[in-house]
């Protein structure tokens, strides 16, 4: 299939709060291609996140269009909704929140397997530990209760899960913000690995610059609904031409160092 993997052209959401009206998008469009990672970055209530809730069919847009792997998504309704959901995945900021956190890891793995039908019963025991261990985990942690394991872990088991449908698209929303330095460093990793070998594309969603130019081939960095720049990853880290832009690399230290020397 050629083309783009997911078009996102003037997308639109508006909520309405103690009789005001509030933007939360307005007119958005980008694309992400295939094996690709594109990072939409921006402060607390830029629309980012709302990008993911609509993309995901969380929430319904007033108006625009997701095209995803050349299909109407947002036309699409119950069987042929279904049927995409295993091509687009989302990993969470909260995994704790987003599992039964007294579900085992094996269970929350075998979820996926089973609701899309992807393995025989007799099959997924073999195929979850196969996914631990692609995500660095043991397979033996598959009799833990989520609640049971470390942050990390839990975010590789949500990760785990995430590519058990074998997505071409994995929407990662703040996925690394809680997380340590050290940890967040390893998981980064991981996914670049993944990427590399499973040929994934990721609509990373941050706030952070230094994870999004650690790994970002394009970024989009939003304010008030509404895209302020766009372009390759590490030009607009060192040299921002938005307002937006240049406020948040100042706001990061090492990045501001980084962009005074490429443009001085």
């Amino acid at each position: 299939m050629t083309g783009p993997l997911l078009v996102v052209s003037g997308l639109s959401k508006h909520y309405r709060r103690a009789g005001r009206t509030i933007t939360a998008l307005d007119g958005v469009s980008f694309e992400v291609d295939r094996a690709e990672t594109f990072a939409l970055v921006g402060p607390s209530g830029s629309g980012k996140s709302t990008v993911a809730r609509l993309l995901l069919r969380l929430a319904d847009a007033d108006a625009g269009d997701i095209r995803f792997e050349g299909r109407d998504l947002l036309a699409l309704r119950g069987t042929k909704l279904r049927a995409v959901r295993p091509r687009l995945q989302m990993v969470f900021q909260d995994p704790l929140s987003a599992f039964n956190p007294r579900a085992t890891v094996g269970r929350v793995l075998d979820d996926p397997l089973r609701i899309h039908g992807l393995v025989g019963r007799n099959e997924r025991p073999g195929s979850i530990a196969a996914l631990l261990e692609r995500v660095g985990l043991s397979p033996a942690l598959a009799l833990r209760a989520i609640h049971e394991i470390s942050g990390g872990q839990r975010q590789r088991v949500a990760i785990a899960r995430a590519v058990a449908t074998k997505p071409s698209l994995i929407v990662l929303d703040e996925a690394l913000s809680s997380l340590d330095v050290s940890v967040r460093a390893d998981i980064l990793d991981l996914l670049v690995s993944l990427q590399r070998d499973e040929g994934i594309a990721y609509l990373l969603i941050s706030h952070d610059l230094g994870v999004v130019g650690r790994i970002a081939h394009r970024v989009a960095i939003m304010e008030a609904g509404a895209i302020a720049e766009t372009g390759d990853a590490r030009q607009i880290i060192a040299a921002p031409t938005s307002l937006i832009g240049k406020a948040l690399v100042a706001a990061m230290p090492s990045l501001a160092w980084l962009a005074s020397k490429e443009t001085g």
